[in-house]
C-alpha cells in the first residue's frame, strides 16, 4: 500500500470496537473465575464475599472509563497514557508508564491466548498435552493477520467478537430468566464441595482481608486493555476524540453488563472451583486425573443443559476465539506505543517504520516472539501468567491519571469562561477520583500479587526503562556529533582519499562525502535523496538552500517507501543514458565502536553496496565518518571460528562497524 493509503485504514466505530476493546470485553471469560479461585482456598464459606467484590470491580471499571474519557478529549494524538504523564509530569515519570504498559502488553497476549487454549481444552479435553503448541501457534497465526494491515484485521476479528457477546448477553438473559421462573441453572461443579487450604478455614481481622483485596486484585483483571483506546486515537475515523470516547463508552457498558451477569450466575449455579482439582471432595475419580471446566463453560453448560448441547459448543467457540482475539488489542496498542517512543529516540527508529500494508511490521513481529518465549517458559499456565499481569495496567492508570489532573489545573488557570471552567472542574473531579481509586488498586496488587510472580513484571520493567534510557542517551549524542552547528560548517576537499559516510540528512558526514566527491572534479555532480517522508524532504531542501550547498539537489519518489529500489533505477538509467559513461556513487557510513550501536541504525548503506556492485559501470565508494566511540581501539575484538578465512580483524586491530544510510 502507498503511503497515501493511510486514510483508507482508519476505522470506523464498529471495527473499532472489536480491534481495540476485544481485551476488556474478552476479560468477562476469566475475571469472575480468578475472584473464585482465590476465595476458594479458604473453602466454600468466603464465597459470599464475592457480590461485593464484583460490584467493587464495576464501580473501578465506570471510574477508569470516564477518567479515559478525558484522556482521549485532552490527548487525540495517540499517545495515551504515555503523553499524558509526559506532558504533565516529565520525562522520566513517563517512561515508567510506557515501560509498564510495554510489559503489560505482551501479558495481554500471554493471557489471553492461554486462557483461549484453556477454553479449548473444556471443549476438548483430549488436546490438553498439546497446551504449548497450540498457544504459540495462535500467535502467529495472529501476528501474520496484523501484518496484513489494523482494517484488515479489524475485518477478520468483528465477527468473533460480536458473536461472543452475544453469546454472553443470550446466556446471561436465559440464565437470569430462568432463576426468576424458578429454575435456576445449576452448575456441575455444585455438588463438590472444597477442602480448604490449612490454616485458612478461619480468616479473620487483617487475613480475611488481605484474602478479599486479592481477590479484588485478581478480578481487576477485568480492566486490562481499557488504556488502548486512549493509545489508539489516530487510527479512528474523524471527528477522532469524539469516535474513540463513543467507542470506550460502549465498550464500559457492554463489559459491565457482562462481567455483572456472569458473576451473578457464578453464584446462582453454585459453581466450584480451585487451583487444585484434588481440593475438591466428592469427585467421582481420581483427582489427579480430574480436569476442571472454566466457570464460562461450566456455566453454558448449566443454563443450556448439559456439554453435549450446540449452545455449549457455541458459547465454547465464541469464547476461545475471542480469548485469542483478544491479545488483538496488544497487537495494535504494543506496536503503536513502540512507534512514538521510537519516534522520541527512546527505542529503534525501526519500530517507528510502517511495514508493506502500513502497519508498524517491527513492532509486531517483536511482541509476537516476546509472547511466544513467555508462553512456552510459562507452559501457558494462566494461574502462573495471571501474576504477572494488570501491575502495568495500574501503574498507567494511576499515573495518568494524576497528569490529568494536573492539566486540568492548568487550564484552569488560564480559562476564564465559567462554563467552560465548570466542565474543566468536573473533569478534574473525574480524574481525580480515578488517580485515588486507581492508586489503592496499584498499592493492593502490588501487596497481594508481588511475591507470586509479579516482581518478574516490575523487573522487567525497570530493566526496559533503563534500556529506554540508554537508547535515547545513545541517539542524543549521536545527533550531537553529527549536527551541523555553524552555516559555513564545511570541509576543504582532501589531499587524500579519505572514508566518509553518507546519510540522508544535512550533518557534517554529509557534507564531507560532497566535498571529496567534489575533489573528484566530474563532468556533473549532483547530490540525490529519496523522498520516504516529505516533511524530513522539505526540512532537507530548506536548509539546502539556507547553507547554500553549491550542488543541484534531487529528490526521487518513492511512494511504497524504499530507499534501495528508487535509487538502484535511477543509477541504471543514467547507464542506459550513456553507456560509456561511468557512474560513481559516493555512500557515507558512519562507524561505531559497539556491536548494540549498529541494531541501533538501519543497515541501508550495506543493501545499496550490495546492490550496485553488481550494476556494470557504477564505481561504489565508502567514506565513513568515525564517531567517538570506534576510537575504542584497545577493546578486544572477540574471535569466532573461520574469522581467518573471512578476512575479520584480529584483536589488535580497531574495530570497524558500519551502520546504515538511515
Amino acid at each position: 500500500m502507498r503511503s497515501e493509503e493511510l486514510h483508507e485504514t482508519l476505522l470506523p466505530k464498529r471495527l473499532a470496537l472489536p480491534i481495540f476493546a476485544s481485551d476488556p470485553l474478552s476479560s468477562v471469560a476469566y475475571a469472575t473465575q480468578e475472584i473464585l479461585l482465590v476465595l476458594t482456598v479458604g473453602g466454600l464459606a468466603y464465597l459470599h464475599f464475592t457480590p461485593w467484590i464484583g460490584a467493587a470491580v464495576v464501580c473501578l471499571m465506570a471510574v477508569v472509563v470516564l477518567s479515559y474519557r478525558q484522556v482521549v478529549r485532552a490527548y487525540p494524538s495517540g499517545g495515551g497514557s504515555y503523553e499524558v504523564v509526559s506532558t504533565n509530569l516529565g520525562a522520566s515519570a513517563g517512561l515508567v508508564v510506557a515501560a509498564a504498559l510495554l510489559v503489560d502488553y505482551v501479558m495481554t497476549v500471554a493471557v489471553s491466548v492461554a486462557s483461549g487454549v484453556d477454553n479449548v481444552i473444556s471443549a476438548v479435553p483430549a488436546l490438553a498435552e498439546h497446551r504449548v503448541l497450540m498457544a504459540v501457534a495462535f500467535v502467529a497465526v495472529l501476528a501474520a493477520i496484523n501484518l496484513r494491515g489494523v482494517r484488515e484485521a479489524g475485518a477478520a476479528f468483528a465477527t468473533p467478537t460480536y458473536l461472543f457477546i452475544g453469546c454472553m448477553l443470550i446466556m446471561v438473559g436465559t440464565g437470569l430468566v430462568r432463576y426468576l421462573l424458578g429454575t435456576a441453572p445449576v452448575a456441575e461443579s455444585a455438588a463438590y464441595g472444597i477442602r480448604p487450604e490449612p490454616g485458612s478455614q478461619a480468616l479473620a481481622g487483617l487475613a480475611l482481608l488481605m484474602l478479599c483485596l486479592r481477590a479484588f486484585s485478581s478480578g481487576c483483571t477485568a480492566l486490562t486493555g481499557v488504556e488502548a483506546i486512549s493509545n489508539g486515537v489516530p487510527a479512528f475515523r474523524r471527528p477522532k476524540p469524539k469516535n474513540a470516547a463513543a467507542t470506550l463508552a460502549a465498550m464500559g457498558l457492554i463489559a459491565v453488563v457482562m462481567f455483572a451477569g456472569v458473576t451473578t450466575l457464578a453464584l446462582v449455579a453454585k459453581v466450584h472451583i480451585t487451583n487444585d482439582a484434588c481440593q475438591l471432595t466428592g469427585l467421582p475419580g481420581n483427582c489427579a486425573h480430574f480436569t476442571q471446566r472454566t466457570v464460562i463453560a461450566q456455566i453454558a453448560a448449566a443454563v443450556f443443559g448439559g456439554t453435549d448441547t450446540f449452545p455449549f459448543y457455541l458459547i465454547q467457540t465464541a469464547t476461545a476465539l475471542v480469548l485469542i482475539l483478544a491479545a488483538n488489542t496488544a497487537f495494535n496498542g504494543f506496536p503503536l506505543l513502540a512507534s512514538i517512543l521510537a519516534q522520541h529516540r527512546y527505542l529503534p527508529r525501526q519500530l517507528h517504520t510502517r511495514g508493506d500494508r502500513l502497519a508498524f511490521s517491527n513492532g509486531i513481529l517483536a511482541l509476537a516472539v516476546v509472547a511466544g518465549v513467555l508462553l512456552a517458559v510459562f507452559r501457558a499456565n494462566v494461574t502462573n501468567l495471571i501474576h504477572l499481569y494488570i501491575l502495568g495496567v495500574f501503574t498507567s492508570f494511576t499515573l495518568s491519571q494524576t497528569g490529568m489532573v494536573r492539566h486540568w489545573n492548568r487550564e484552569l488557570a488560564t480559562v476564564t469562561d465559567p462554563p467552560l471552567r465548570r466542565r474543566h472542574q468536573v473533569a478534574r473531579v473525574v480524574n481525580g477520583a480515578g488517580a485515588v481509586v486507581t492508586g489503592l488498586v496499584l498499592v493492593i496488587v502490588l501487596l497481594t500479587k508481588f511475591l507470586q510472580g509479579a516482581w518478574l513484571a516490575v523487573l522487567a520493567a525497570v530493566v526496559l526503562w533503563t534500556t529506554m534510557r540508554g537508547i535515547r542517551r545513545h541517539y542524543d549524542t549521536f545527533a550531537a556529533e553529527l549536527a551541523v552547528i555553524e552555516p559555513r560548517d564545511t570541509y576543504q576537499p582532501p589531499s587524500r582519499v579519505q572514508a566518509v559516510v553518507l546519510v540522508s540528512k544535512l550533518h557534517k558526514p554529509t557534507l564531507r562525502a560532497l566535498a571529496y566527491a567534489r575533489a573528484f572534479r566530474p563532468d556533473s555532480l549532483e547530490a540525490v535523496t529519496v523522498a520516504v517522508d516529505r516533511d524530513e524532504v522539505a526540512t532537507l531542501e530548506e536548509q539546502w538552500r539556507q547553507f547554500e550547498i553549491p550542488v543541484p539537489l534531487k529528490v526521487l519518489d518513492s511512494p511504497f517507501r524504499e530507499i534501495t529500489k528508487p535509487v538502484v533505477e535511477y543509477v541504471r538509467t543514467l547507464r542506459r543514458s550513456s553507456p560509456r559513461d561511468v557512474v560513481a556513487v559516493f555512500i557515507p557510513e558512519y562507524v561505531v565502536g559497539h556491536w548494540w550501536e549498529n541494531l541501533l541504525h538501519n543497515q541501508t548503506a550495506l543493501w545499496l553496496k550490495s546492490r550496485l556492485l553488481f550494476t556494470p559501470g557504477v564505481m561504489v565508494t565508502s567514506v565513513p565518518w568515525q564517531l567517538t566511540s570506534s576510537a575504542l581501539a584497545d577493546h578486544p575484538v572477540p574471535r569466532a571460528p573461520g574469522a581467518v578465512r573471512r578476512g575479520e580483524p584480529s584483536p589488535d586491530q580497531s574495530r570497524h562497524h558500519s551502520a546504515g544510510y538511515r
